[in-house]
């Protein structure tokens, strides 16, 4: 399997096969890879409180909880551990520590591949992402922690962000997605495949095309995206 593109449309299974593991949880600091992945989802009843800011360029994600074992029976009342009782630091202690190293100016930041579940059995890459920051907070009533994450840039991305306004992102919103995918059935607009499908922009990002806006979000098979980008002048 290739590495996936962002708005890639890919099953839990791809996913696992991708990374080379079984994803059971969702952080995962290196991987047996070497790279970190993180799982998110924005909808309604999710978890975790995620979000997104800068017009989907920043990530916001929360920290995950103690494991429901040992007498846990409700994790949602503890607060979130950088530790475990053995000492070894928590998924939440890894990329905590690695975020504080990188603002020290100690290491590079941790990439991170970013997939978002946009419905049962249903998600999307959502691509790489730069862990820049993590703290603790009080969610009103226990500790969470957060972290911060941008959305790296590949050339085509930084090139047309500074040729055309701001609010035009690569990122397609959650909300977006949930919205093309029913509208779309789940399949190519063109040839009705539902194998190997991602989030096209009919105008192109790279043309001025928004992702804010479902009108100009579509769903394309691979072989359909190609012939779509062989006919772009």
């Amino acid at each position: 399997m290739t590495m996936p593109h962002s708005g890639d449309v890919i099953s839990y299974i791809e996913m696992c096969l991708e990374e080379g593991t079984s994803l059971q949880r969702g952080m995962n600091y290196r991987l047996a890879t070497g790279r970190s992945v993180i799982l998110m989802s924005l909808r309604k009843g999710a978890p975790y409180a995620d979000r997104v800011e800068d017009q989907g360029r920043t990530l916001i994600y929360e920290g995950h909880d103690v494991p429901k074992f040992g007498g846990v029976v409700n994790p949602k009342l503890l607060d979130q551990e950088l530790q475990n009782l053995g000492g070894s630091l928590t998924q939440n202690g890894l990329f905590s520590a690695a975020a504080a190293e990188f603002k020290l100016g100690l290491r590079e930041s941790e990439i991170v591949r970013v997939y978002e579940k946009i419905r049962d059995g249903v998600w999307v890459f959502n691509g790489e992402f730069e862990l820049v920051d993590a703290w603790g907070e009080s969610d009103g009533n226990r500790r969470v922690f957060k972290f911060k994450l941008h959305l790296t840039e590949d050339v085509e991305t930084t090139l047309a962000v500074s040729q055309i306004h701001h609010e035009h992102t690569r990122l397609i919103p959650s909300t977006v997605k949930q919205e093309v995918w029913k509208r779309d059935k789940g399949r190519c607009v063109i040839c009705g495949s539902t194998k190997n499908l991602h989030f096209d922009h009919d105008i192109p990002f790279s043309k001025g095309g928004t992702s804010l806006t479902a009108n100009n979000i579509r769903i394309l098979c691979v072989n359909c995206n190609l012939a779509k980008s062989d006919k772009i002048e």
